[in-house]
């Protein structure tokens, strides 16, 4: 038996309990300060108030002060944040951890710099740490999978990503369940920047469900052509992205693209593409939806930056990019929606 220590109650990290908990380890999840209200509840009624079954028998919940006690003999800890908590987990977690007790990060994205690179957050962290003469493992998870999905025991794929191959098959032994399936890879750079690539793509794939909405009718039938156009010019651009970001193998853009679907099909970043399609502006989206937090537009706005960055230093081409580009344009400038169709055509 293993001890996980899970730090962020959120949906995902918090849905990571049951196959921790079913494989027979002991579970400890440890709310952020945000979390407070969530690790309260979970004590009363052993269940995360978005989900709708119990936890696995024996979770037990800690509150953020209390994290000292839940990592003491732990075998590896699971970081729960969303992108918005990178900084927090940098600052206050990492350190607190000991030198040899491994991580695995379910928080998906990149960061961009001035000169035009994007860093996944295994990297940012890592750098951030040997700034402070620290060192830590940080693995990461990437791949199609919804946390409330994960929790009605629906199959899964993912893969665990990491600069040690013994380290991730640890993790594999612990977490693996015959519904949680994982991967195994040492290209963190190419698994994590297709997963975090794919949230600015799936926004871009609703725009055309908003657009059909807008012309046909909000209850009008299902309209599938246009959204499986800008499927596979996401898909075109997600490669072209993972072979500029030094990605390992075609593998990634399979993790990539499995994610792209599942983003496309639920969530918050299908409902803003769908307003955004409807007609709205960014503003009027993020009004509509009532302040829920959306990861994908910062994913997107800061992928996009680093490649215009690219485009001018002539490192890319900007007829490589019509579709990412367009997206920043209506994200960044509040520009109307105007899907470049012909500029997806090709002749060979």
């Amino acid at each position: 038996m293993a001890i996980v220590t899970i730090i962020g109650a959120g949906m995902m990290g918090s849905a990571l309990a049951f196959p921790a908990r079913e494989n027979g380890n002991e579970v400890r999840l440890v709310g952020t300060p945000l979390d407070r209200e969530i690790i309260d509840t979970c004590r009363k009624t052993d269940r995360h108030p978005k989900f709708n079954r119990d936890f696995p028998a024996g979770v037990k919940y800690y509150q953020i002060e209390e994290m000292q006690d839940a990592i003491k003999g732990a075998d590896m800890v699971i970081g729960g944040v969303s992108s918005f908590g990178v900084d927090w987990f940098s600052d206050y977690v990492l350190p607190a951890l000991p030198e040899t007790l491994p991580v695995l990060s379910v928080t998906k994205g990149l960061m961009d710099t001035e000169d035009g690179k994007l860093l996944t957050y295994p990297e940012l962290w890592e750098q951030r740490l040997a700034e402070k003469g620290l060192t830590r493992s940080i693995n990461a998870i990437g791949g199609p999978c919804t946390s409330y999905e994960l929790v009605a025991h629906d199959q899964t794929e993912v893969a665990f990503c990491g600069k040690d191959l013994k380290t991730l098959q640890m993790f594999k032994k612990i977490m693996a369940t015959d519904y949680y399936h994982i991967s195994l890879s040492t290209d963190v750079v190419g698994i994590e920047s297709a997963v975090a690539l794919k949230n600015g793509y799936a926004l871009g794939i609703a725009l055309t469900i908003g657009l059909n909405q807008k012309t046909f009718g909000i209850d009008s039938e299902l309209h599938f052509n246009s959204q499986a156009a800008v499927f596979g010019q996401a898909v075109k651009e997600m490669s072209r992205l993972l072979d500029y970001q030094g990605a390992g193998t075609l593998d990634n853009l399979a993790v990539g693209a499995g994610d792209l679907y599942v983003t496309v099909y639920g969530g918050r970043t299908r409902l803003v593409g769908i307003l955004l399609g409807r007609g709205l502006n960014i503003d009027e989206a993020k009004a509509e939806l009532n302040g829920v937090t959306l990861e994908s537009l910062v994913v997107a706005v800061r992928v996009a930056r680093a490649i215009r960055n690219r485009i001018a230093a002539g490192v890319l081409k900007e007829e490589d990019f019509p579709l990412l580009l367009h997206i920043d344009e209506i994200l960044t400038d509040k520009k109307e929606v105007n899907i470049p169709w012909e500029s997806f055509t090709f002749a060979y």
